[in-house]
């Protein structure tokens, strides 16, 4: 089995996959204070939560957007199942042909998320993830990627609206029953809930007119839950997404002394 670790500003997505199948997935808070030890600590408490233990563990993958993260992880993870894991970073093998201005920018998390969509779905492809921003990108008809929109994230959003403005406070991200609010706080959470799935909608609309083909419109995220099913296109939520990435980067890459 895999032990396959996303790294995000907000949370880190750990699970493990063997042969595209995901034994389990659960999401930590990303924190920058953590040492090697600790987070090993907290990987090895989370395996044995879910019936695993280090010695199901052959190998090792890492995607991260958190560069100060990288080799604390790689030491945690290293310590735990004596295998060094491979680190997604430019020059990597990913399968993904990506046509943009600068590719070594693409980060991490994007590139593992297209790569399970074009393993896994129909393609012209738009692939939303919502975590601390939300990025929309397209893979086209010919499995190339595109590019996308990167956009303040849920929370983000919700968070600078609550610090600037004195008289709105912190809500719960539960969709009202009607758009209309008719109390502060249900005007927040529609705005925030139904808002954001109309903008998805509406990128969605103009990335489809720019592509070639009907799109299949993948969405994951730790905030997709909460948006995605107030949409009105069609969207189908993959939460192991990134787990399933990882797996096939890891694949392409396993005989390049990683262990």
């Amino acid at each position: 089995m895999i032990l396959a670790i996303d790294v995000g500003n907000t949370n880190i997505v750990f699970g493990g996959i063997e042969n595209n199948k995901t034994a389990f997935v659960t999401r930590l808070n990303t924190d920058k204070n953590k040492t090697e030890d600790e987070y090993a600590v907290i990987f090895k408490t989370l395996m044995e939560i879910y019936g695993f233990t280090v010695s199901d563990f052959t190998g090792g993958i890492i995607s991260s957007v958190v560069p100060q993260l990288n080799e604390i992880l790689k030491k945690a993870v290293k310590k735990l199942i004596d295998h060094e894991p491979l680190i997604v970073s430019p020059g990597i093998k990913t399968g993904l042909n990506i046509q943009i201005d600068n590719p070594a920018t693409l980060g991490s998390d994007i590139v593992v998320g297209c790569v399970a969509a074009c393993a896994a779905y129909p393609k012209p492809l738009i692939v939303i993830d919502m975590g601390t921003a939300t990025t929309i990108v397209v893979v086209d008809k010919n499995s190339v990627y595109r590019g996308g929109v990167i956009i303040p994230g849920v929370m983000v959003s919700m968070e600078s609206l609550t610090k600037n403005a004195a008289q709105l406070q912190s809500i719960s991200l539960d969709a009202p029953s009607k758009t209309i609010g008719t109390n502060t706080a249900d005007c927040m959470r529609s705005g925030i809930v139904f808002g954001n799935a109309a903008m998805v909608d509406g990128i969605i609309d103009r990335m489809s007119d720019e592509i070639e083909g009907t799109p299949t419109i993948i969405a994951t995220g730790g905030l997709a839950q909460k948006i995605i099913p107030h949409c009105h296109h069609k969207i189908i939520i993959d939460d192991e997404l990134l787990i399933k990435g990882l797996e096939i980067i890891y694949n392409k890459n396993k005989g390049d002394n990683h262990g």
